[in-house]
């Protein structure tokens, strides 16, 4: 995708050491034979012309559920995303980081494959608050989801609606609605 290839010189040092990071973080945890950590790839596009890519590393966390809620499923993804958006000639891009604890709740099934309903509210960090011509006024916003989940056994397809936006703590603030249609997988 154009998107990975193109995020421009004064982040390039910052992503590469970024991208290293996950990919031994995402090495190191394959070593551990247990389904509580997970990757999982998200194409995402926004309003207008946005496109971009989310890389995820997941850790569930049903632990800190309580005995009730152990139909539930939590987990934490902390995610390196892609941005772009316009054309090859005039585009625009944008890098974020983001956590996000998520539940996820099976709800109907699908040829004996459980169909979940997922939500949750994270933490982003935007390296530019001018995007996708919008003024979102600061670089701290937070990572709204909600979304359908299908399982594969050990992995998963889910498709889900994101929405970034400040909260209204500084004006202006447009927020930034996406679609995500994402892969992800138990190491």
């Amino acid at each position: 995708m154009h998107v990975l290839l193109d995020i421009g010189t004064r982040s390039m040092y910052t992503v590469n050491k970024l991208i290293s990071a996950l990919i031994l973080l995402l090495l190191s945890f394959s070593l551990i034979a247990q389904e509580r950590h997970g990757y999982a790839v998200h194409f995402i596009h926004g309003e207008g012309d946005v496109d971009g890519i989310k890389l995820a590393y997941q850790y569930h966390a049903k632990e800190f559920l309580p005995e009730d809620w152990q139909h539930l499923d939590l987990f934490f993804e902390s995610s390196v995303n892609f941005w772009r958006y316009g054309d090859n000639n005039n585009h625009d891009r944008n890098f974020v980081l983001a956590v996000t604890p998520v539940f996820r709740y099976p709800f109907s099934q699908i040829n004996g494959r459980p169909l979940s309903v997922e939500f949750g509210i994270g933490a982003a960090l935007l390296d530019d608050t001018e995007f996708a011509g919008k003024d979102v006024s600061t670089h701290y916003q937070f990572e709204d989801r909600l979304g359908l989940v299908y399982s594969l056994g050990k992995a998963n397809i889910a498709l889900r609606y994101m929405h970034y936006s400040n909260a209204g703590f500084k004006k202006p603030n447009p927020g930034l609605d996406f679609l995500s249609l994402s892969y992800s997988s138990y190491f």
